[in-house]
């Protein structure tokens, strides 16, 4: 067996009681392979996150934010929305590798980039739900990540407090208490996000 061969059937092992965990760029993406039923994220600094699954109530939520993007998207064929399982690679500019709980990309930016690896492309638009086991501050961080990346338009909708904290680049976060919808047609024409059943 030559060196290629062992590296390739390498096993990555991962102390799971360890509260901080750091792993390289590839082997993330082996673990990811290795353990493709697991939600994992790795930040810019190389710590491996292990999300665990949501609750009843935020799997509802989640559903419904992916389906009024999603058919948004199929209506206007202005891009690509895509779910919570997708994984984002922005290692090259500085960055982690990232899923947000859904995000969308307008279509002339995905020219000649394969969706069968994780997407080396910055969304234009996500949003990160805030489930009853996140921090409200982990989140915050992460939001304040995508900003840095260049996402122009990042909610995150916090059903606890009946908050979203919208991030638009260049821009300072702006709080909503309770909105009913949120106007994202900057980003996404003719797109108004229905909280109504969010909150």
């Amino acid at each position: 067996m030559n060196v290629a061969q062992s590296l390739a059937e390498e096993t990555v092992a991962v102390n799971i009681h360890s509260a901080d965990l750091h792993v390289t760029p590839a082997q993330f993406d082996r673990l990811c392979a290795d353990n493709r039923d697991l939600r994992l994220e790795l930040t810019k600094e190389g710590k491996l996150i292990v999300m665990a699954p949501t609750f009843g109530e935020s799997g509802k939520r989640n559903l419904s934010l992916a389906i009024q993007v999603g058919n948004w998207n199929e209506r206007t064929e202005l891009g690509e929305a895509f779910d919570s399982s997708t994984g984002y690679d922005f290692t090259a500019i500085g960055g982690g590798k990232m899923s947000p709980d859904v995000s969308w990309i307008e279509k002339s930016r995905l020219d000649g980039v394969s969706l069968r690896q994780f997407i080396p492309v910055v969304p234009d638009f996500l949003v990160e739900l805030r489930s009853t086991t996140d921090r409200l501050s982990d989140l915050q961080s992460k939001m304040q990540e995508y900003q840095r990346l260049g996402v122009k338009l990042g909610l995150l909708i916090n059903p606890q407090d009946k908050q979203v904290e919208i991030y638009r680049l260049g821009r300072e976060t702006e709080v909503l208490q309770s909105p009913n919808e949120i106007d994202c047609q900057d980003v996404m024409p003719g797109f108004n996000l229905d909280l109504t059943r969010i909150l």
